[in-house]
């Protein structure tokens, strides 16, 4: 059964809705349209949760039909039976109603529904953690792909035969950190690279960074205190693609953050590209700052993007992937390398929710 508090405050959120259908039919709130654009979008936002509680309360009546039948001792055998098949999977409805429901009661991060941008390093092994980079920002396009979100790369620094030293990307759509938020960290992979004769494993680590994009109106860039180069684009091998002078790089003169993005054709898109990505750095590197100051502790707790801890191996001889934060271990990489992501994520999801349950009010 579902804990009394959080079936309460499900039910003060139904009663949140209808007065927001209330006051939308009131005629002084029709002629607001910020006002109205403001309640809609709030009721809308709420209208799955409410859904849901009605189904909810429907199984709740028909578990009490149940139970009365149960209890009934004039009641043929055979009713009891049914009775007791249909008690069990009510009862399993209801644990995954109460499960969804959760989702929508416990507080969100409100960084969730921001666009990201995601940094893709390769690390530790060379050649072959190049190649794995590449590889995982594959991985990531189809997971991105899957949940309707837009992938644009920003910057990109190729090995030339298909691995990246590193891979910058936008990542825009409802949801998209909230998506990618625990991918933040160390990733190892462990096989047997294309270029080892012997056929030895070797290990290799890959860095991804994530990084919820800002608002201009959240961080204030000075333009005095912006360096910015512009130059030909080029692609692997240093082959000229664009003879205009269209690709740009952005140097943030207090803190030394350089980002460069030549992927568009168009300076403008390009600086505007560049100046989307500057703005995320600077705000990660100065929580990086804080969170260093604060506490050790805070290393423990899931998503935080430490880069220093191993977050999840890539073991292929063995077709397995274990995420080590959460101890969960699947024996389907070659589907996780195709975008299926759901089971590690869940997972994360899960254990985070737990965690914000278990915290002092």
């Amino acid at each position: 059964m579902m804990e009394a508090a959080l079936l309460k405050k499900w039910e003060s959120v139904a009663s949140r809705f209808h007065e927001l259908t209330d006051q939308l039919m009131d005629p002084s709130v029709v002629g607001q349209p910020a006002q109205l654009r403001k309640l809609s979008k709030e009721r809308t936002e709420l209208e799955p949760a409410v859904t849901l509680l009605e189904t909810y309360q429907g199984l709740a009546r028909q578990l009490e039909e149940a139970a009365q039948i149960l209890a009934d001792p004039t009641a043929g055998h055979e009713l009891h039976r049914m009775a007791m098949e249909e008690t069990a999977a009510l009862e399993r409805q209801r644990s995954e109603l109460e499960a969804q429901a959760k989702e929508f009661l416990i507080p969100r991060d409100p960084k969730d529904d921001k666009n990201l941008v995601l940094e893709i390093r390769a690390g530790t092994g060379g050649e072959e953690a190049a190649l794995f980079a590449g590889e995982l920002f594959r991985l990531y396009t189809r997971y991105a792909e899957q949940k309707g979100l837009k992938v644009d790369t920003v910057e990109a620094s190729e090995t030339g035969i298909g691995g990246y030293k590193n891979i910058v990307a936008l990542i825009e759509g409802k949801g998209a950190y909230g998506h990618f938020k625990f991918e933040a960290g160390v990733h190892r992979v462990q096989r047997v690279p294309v270029t080892e004769a012997s056929g030895r494993i070797h290990t290799s680590t890959v860095t991804v960074a994530v990084m919820p994009e800002v608002d201009e109106v959240d961080v204030q860039i000075d333009p005095k205190d912006l360096r910015i180069d512009t130059f030909c684009s080029s692609g692997a091998g240093g082959q000229s693609v664009n003879t205009t002078y269209s690709a740009v790089r952005i140097t943030h003169l207090p803190t030394g953050v350089v980002v460069s993005c030549q992927d568009e054709r168009s300076q403008l898109k390009n600086r505007t590209k560049a100046m989307r990505t500057l703005r995320a750095r600077i705000v990660e590197a100065e929580r990086e700052k804080q969170e260093a100051e604060i506490a050790q502790s805070r290393k423990s707790q899931v998503g935080t993007g430490e880069r220093s801890e191993k977050i999840r191996t890539y073991n292929f001889p063995q077709n397995r992937v274990t995420d080590h934060r959460v101890g969960v271990t699947l024996h389907k990489l070659e589907l996780v390398m195709e975008g299926d992501l759901d089971d590690i994520v869940q997972a994360l999801k899960a254990q985070q929710q737990r965690q914000v349950e278990a915290a002092p009010a």
